[in-house]
């Protein structure tokens, strides 16, 4: 049902002169699934109210409650065609009259930025509707009628198929890849830093949410189920923050599907914040992130950071290292370039990481981990608080090309998760002491000791990921020089 469901809205979406792309219609199919999600929520809310003997008091006025507008029903309990919107009329009330009402929230709710009315003002300011055709909204409507919020079973299943169309959108070009990691990366790097109920975790790149909600997958599984504990995960354990209005919205969605009512999402520039100003109170116990690289940084934001680099991927660690409370941990995933980049900027940072912190792991990743690009990324694993001694290096080098036809799986890492334990010499794992790392660059690029001299050519898929990988940062650079003009 959901699966169909899902298919349906796509392919009425796909005949409205307003949506031509993945990314419009996961847009458009996540404002009108929270609306959906918010009127269940509240009917659920007040009949909990009602059995209690108590009054409930819905968070929308009934004009713009979802039976009203959206699926009015009659005495039958069937759709009331002689009061539903389409057409015109439709899109008309909800592009003068519900967005509106619903953006109204943010300023009224300003104070209480972490309640679900503020969370409905920030994503109705965030976003407009596209839809021009009245008769595919009413379509959309109807298939999004029919999804059940309610059950553990029905998020999950919710959740895994927004999961497949955020896929879908990073496969579908126009920067789509920029909010989609791949899971089976995520959940390993979850399993090595290995997160506690009463931790706090922090993803300051927050995208579409994967690595919050996976995080909330694990803990969850791990945890005892009690009341307390249930209510710290979904309160007061996931934080993020995020820069651009698509991903916010579709990561508050992500995290909803998840169970997580109003999720600690803050919709801001991350970069624009004075690290020297982050306190204690701001701090946290696990920082999970892949953040976006490429772009080139302004020079009044670059004022914010002690090493001064336009590179936004650079900026970034630079505040994930100032956001760790002593003792936390990191995961985090960068260019690997990082590692080997000859400017001072990218001296300096690996200085301070290596002084500051135990980057006790890093795990090398070949070009096509992520899907529609050839870049080719490590994650560094580092805790906070002593300085480096010993670095484990595991080169993951699977026996096939990486591509969409055939994506990252769990299996793959397998291997690293359990290994890491022990962090032993292999053929694809080597020890490399800091006393060997040069002072004069701190090097840090993975030159692997326990591999034959005699390596095979590159294949030709390995030679085009390159020339891909080349190509997107040519398009990221241009595109961030058009910006600065």
């Amino acid at each position: 049902m959901f699966e169909q469901a899902f298919n349906n809205i796509d392919n009425s979406l796909w005949k409205d002169a307003g949506c031509d792309s993945e990314l419009d219609y996961i847009e458009q199919t996540s404002w009108v699934l929270f609306l959906k999600y918010l009127d269940d929520l509240e009917k659920e809310k007040s009949d909990e109210a009602q059995l209690k003997g108590e009054s409930y008091n819905y968070i929308l006025d009934e004009e713009y409650r979802w039976e009203s507008w959206a699926y009015p029903l009659n005495e039958e309990g069937e759709l009331n065609h002689n009061a539903v919107l389409t057409g015109d009329d439709l899109i008309d009330f909800v592009n003068e009259k519900l967005f509106p009402y619903l953006k109204k929230f943010r300023q009224d709710h300003i104070d209480n930025p972490q309640t679900i009315e503020y969370k409905i003002g920030e994503i109705f300011s965030e976003l407009k509707n596209k839809m021009h055709s009245g008769y595919v909204l009413r379509d959309v409507i109807d298939e999004v009628n029919k999804l059940p919020f309610l059950s553990a079973e029905d998020k999950h299943e919710l959740s895994h198929l927004y999961e497949t169309k955020i896929k879908n959108m990073g496969n579908a070009g126009r920067n789509g890849g920029q909010y989609y990691t791949p899971r089976p990366l995520i959940r390993a790097m979850i399993k090595v830093v290995d997160p506690k109920v009463g931790e706090t975790i922090y993803d300051g790149a927050v995208g579409s949410a994967g690595f919050l909600c996976e995080a909330y997958d694990y803990m969850y599984e791990r945890m005892e189920k009690t009341t307390e504990n249930l209510q710290t995960l979904k309160e007061s354990t996931f934080y993020g923050k995020e820069k651009k209005n698509l991903a916010y919205i579709i990561g508050i969605m992500n995290m909803i599907l998840h169970g997580i009512e109003a999720p600690n999402i803050v919709h801001t520039n991350t970069l624009a914040e004075d690290i020297r100003n982050i306190q204690e109170k701001d701090r946290h116990n696990v920082i999970l992130a892949n953040p976006p690289f490429g772009g080139k940084e302004r020079k009044e934001v670059q004022q914010n950071f002690d090493i001064k680099t336009s590179e936004t991927a650079f900026l970034f660690l630079q505040h994930f290292i100032k956001s760790l409370k002593a003792g936390g941990r990191a995961a985090i995933v960068i260019k690997n370039t990082f590692l080997s980049n000859t400017d001072n900027a990218s001296i300096s940072l690996r200085k301070r990481l290596l002084e500051s912190c135990n980057l006790h792991t890093i795990l090398d990743m070949p070009g096509g981990t992520f899907l529609g690009a050839g870049v080719k990324t490590v994650v560094l694993f580092f805790e906070k608080g002593e300085p480096t001694k010993n670095i484990w290096y595991y080169q993951f080098r699977p026996e096939r090309n990486l591509g969409k036809t055939n994506p990252l799986n769990d299996e793959d890492l397998a291997e690293f998760v359990e290994l890491q334990k022990e962090k032993p010499e292999t053929e694809q794992s080597w020890n490399l002491e800091i006393k060997d790392v040069p002072e004069d660059t701190f090097d840090l690029s993975p030159a692997n000791p326990n591999t034959p001299e005699e390596g095979p050519l590159r294949s030709p898929q390995e030679i085009l990921d390159e020339m891909e990988m080349l190509d997107v940062e040519t398009r990221g650079i241009m595109q961030s020089v058009r910006e600065l003009v």
